[in-house]
């Protein structure tokens, strides 16, 4: 059975699956497929913000290590609530946080996800990394205010407005 969901390039540059794949971790690389196999059972049309922090929570060590363990229950709590249901109204728009220009041609991807994987790149290189990591995604997704991740971690009372990633990378957290 073909996916719903294609495996396309998160950003609107024009890369191709190999390149994508080139400049994530290997850990990386395990999210987002994890993110895209949670939208396909999900019945969601894109892999948004909210699968990629799912993902994120449930495979790497450093993501978690910014949360404070109540943190972390309370939002996996929240997340396999929305994908046995309390997310059905996600399912029919996509999430766009009216934050920026919508990155053209990327199907399977909200513009919100695809923005926050191009500012992943970004991030890891200005620490000069040739690589993005599992953190770097997650400082990107919570700096989109709209984001349905942002509104995730919000229901579980993780303050991100003010605060933003304390220590990321160095097992800091998230204030709330």
């Amino acid at each position: 059975m073909r996916s719903r969901i294609p495996r396309q390039a998160a950003v609107g540059d024009g890369l191709n699956h190999a390149e994508l794949e080139s400049r994530l971790t290997d850990e990386l690389v395990s999210v987002v497929g994890g993110a895209r196999r949670r939208a396909l059972r999900d019945g969601d049309r894109q892999i948004d913000t909210a699968h990629l922090l799912h993902s994120l929570l449930e495979s790497d060590p450093q993501v978690r290590a910014a949360f404070a363990p109540p943190q972390i229950a309370r939002l996996l709590g929240y997340l396999v609530q929305r994908s046995i249901g309390y997310g059905l109204r996600w399912q029919i728009g996509v999430e766009d946080s009216g934050a920026g220009p919508v990155a053209p041609g990327v199907p399977g991807w909200s513009p919100v996800a695809a923005r926050a994987m191009t500012e992943a790149y970004e991030r890891a290189a200005r620490r000069g990394a040739e690589r993005a990591h599992g953190i770097d995604l997650l400082a990107a997704i919570v700096s989109a205010p709209a984001s349905r991740a942002v509104e995730v971690l919000g229901h579980t009372g993780v303050d991100v407005g003010g605060t933003g990633l304390r220590g990321a990378g160095s097992g800091g957290g998230f204030e709330g």
